[in-house]
């Protein structure tokens, strides 16, 4: 069984993605789309035009590592920036951890009611 520590940041390519691309170009899309340093430690996903395939992108201490889904039926829906998600980049969009766990359950975040919680002011 193969288990990952999720990372704080977890980052959405809100464009649709040639899930061709490998390890150089989707760190390219990460520096272009979403203005973040691929190495940084930070997740990146992204969704085909046809939302049945996943690509998730991250640094792994020594190397860049690629996570790859492609579901038999049905689509992965990728919430729209609001309150709680913060757009990033020219298409990006931050999200939790816990909502890619969501996300990737087939759970659509749109339909998800967070209740309210303290957050600390950003400086």
């Amino acid at each position: 069984m193969l288990s990952l520590s999720l990372p704080g940041r977890v980052f959405l390519c809100m464009l649709p993605t040639d899930m061709r691309k490998s390890f150089d170009s989707l760190a390219g899309l990460v520096e272009q789309q979403l203005g973040q340093d691929p190495l940084a430690g930070d997740l990146f996903v992204f969704r085909s035009k046809r939302g049945d395939r996943l690509k998730l992108l991250y640094w792994d201490n020594d190397g860049l590592a690629i996570w790859y889904k492609r579901l038999e039926e049905g689509t992965f829906v990728f919430p729209t920036p609001d309150q709680q998600r913060a757009p990033v980049g020219a298409h990006g969009l931050l999200i939790r951890p816990a909502e890619l766990a969501m996300l990737l359950d087939g759970i659509e975040l749109a339909n998800v009611k967070r209740r309210q919680r303290y957050q600390r002011s950003q400086p």
